[in-house]
């Protein structure tokens, strides 16, 4: 009797667990939300800090700094659970943006399951990456053109090329970790929390917001 008792408890605790987990967890969006939500990035775009008008009493000093027609944006946002990191990128010029991010593909197990195995990836835009309001840090480079296209091929070949997550070896700060170290950028650690990664990576890199990749 005390056996069964022990692991009768034993069962609903696991069952407390696993619920405690899959509440604190948020669904990707499917790839119908996430194209919806792509479209309305126009109106977005604009809103964004680093693309609002310098004031008149700054604008002389922001004229002298150099910035390129494109760009790569290392956002963090909020979530229910631990955050999630990703980019934007396009040309300064265009209010629409492309977004590259490592999520897992599914709902909620497959979250769960990603902390002990591998899970399939999304590499696309997830919910929430194009509302302003879940936005916690922000580290936006500018890019020439010539460099932009080797920055943009690389970020859409990683997608290509990375067909599973796990929340500690193949995770969303090491995707976005990846692409600034492709472009030359100083890299944190991935082992910490997508704001904290974001905010590190401006801070590791004085802030600089003109790139030039090295030759090939």
């Amino acid at each position: 009797m005390t056996n069964k008792a022990n692991r009768s408890g034993s069962c609903i605790l696991a069952g407390f667990a696993l619920a405690a987990m899959l509440s604190c967890m948020t669904p990707s969006a499917s790839a119908h939300e996430a194209n919806k939500r792509v479209a309305d990035a126009s109106a977005l775009a604009t809103t964004d800090t680093a693309s609002r008008p310098a004031p008149q009493s700054t604008r002389r000093s922001v004229a002298r700094a150099e910035k390129g027609p494109y760009y790569v944006d290392f956002r963090a946002r909020t979530a229910a659970s631990w955050g999630h990191a990703f980019v934007w990128y396009g040309k300064t010029s265009e209010k629409a943006v492309e977004v590259a991010g490592l999520t897992p593909a599914g709902d909620t197990l497959a979250y769960v399951l990603g902390h002990i195995t591998f899970v399939p990836s999304e590499t696309g835009a997830s919910y929430g990456d194009l509302d302003p309001e879940y936005l916690t840090a922000s580290y936006r480079v500018y890019l020439n053109e010539a460099d932009a296209k080797r920055v943009f091929a690389h970020i859409r070949e990683l997608q290509a090329n990375t067909p599973v997550w796990n929340a500690e070896t193949m995770n969303c700060t090491g995707f976005i970790g990846e692409i600034a170290e492709f472009m030359g950028l100083k890299v944190p650690h991935r082992w910490q929390r997508p704001e904290n990664f974001v905010n590190r990576l401006k801070e590791m890199n004085g802030g600089r917001q003109m790139v030039r990749l090295s030759a090939e």
